[in-house]
């Protein structure tokens, strides 16, 4: 079976923790879209791993001795082909608890594509935030590409399961993801033949 047809292993980081938050509809809308192409999806959720404001960082410390949430985490990371991240906008740019979710690590997203699925509820859909996370998702060795999927008014665009609600989310995300999996199948080719250091 080549790359292209193999089944990828997606990390769906969401960024919020708030009360009520909507973004957990955008990442089930995403989780069943990936699904439905036979990929494999799994939520990273800050509510459910709980880390701690970042101290220190994974690769600080030694080998066996880091938190058992952050070793699983690192070993997510490391075998997935793919972060899609979920990110809301406060006050036009990252959440802070998906920046705090993103800086626990560094070489585990390395040679992997990233994308930005963003969402608020009004009419911009998060994208001042896509814009500031582009430079951290750089940064940290997985940049993302150049589309990105904006969900504006996420109260109305999408119901509590995740389902879209108008054409526009389902034509923007289906054109979305056959960009950010193309990325995802490229670098997984080339990986495979090893990295540059």
């Amino acid at each position: 079976m080549t790359v292209k047809n193999q089944p990828m292993s997606i990390a769906v980081l969401l960024g919020s923790v708030r009360h009520a938050r909507m973004g957990i509809r955008a990442a089930k809308l995403v989780m069943q879209a990936l699904a439905t192409r036979g990929h494999e999806a799994v939520l990273v959720d800050p509510m459910e791993v709980q880390l701690p404001l970042l101290d220190r960082m994974y690769k600080e410390y030694a080998p066996g001795t880091a938190p058992e949430r952050l070793e699983n985490l690192a070993t997510l990371y490391r075998s997935v082909d793919g972060f899609l991240i979920v990110s809301g906008e406060y006050n036009h740019g990252i959440p802070p608890a998906m920046k705090n979710l993103l800086d626990h690590f560094l070489e585990e997203y390395f040679w992997r594509p990233s994308g930005i699925v963003c969402y608020s509820a009004g009419q911009f859909g998060g994208v001042r935030a896509a814009v500031a996370l582009r430079a951290t998702l750089a940064e940290l060795g997985m940049p993302s590409v150049p589309s990105e999927c904006a969900i504006p008014r996420i109260a109305s665009s999408l119901d509590e399961n995740g389902h879209a609600q108008n054409e526009h989310v389902t034509h923007t995300l289906d054109r979305f993801l056959d960009e950010f999996l193309w990325y995802a199948r490229a670098l997984k080719r080339e990986r495979l033949d090893g990295t540059p250091y």
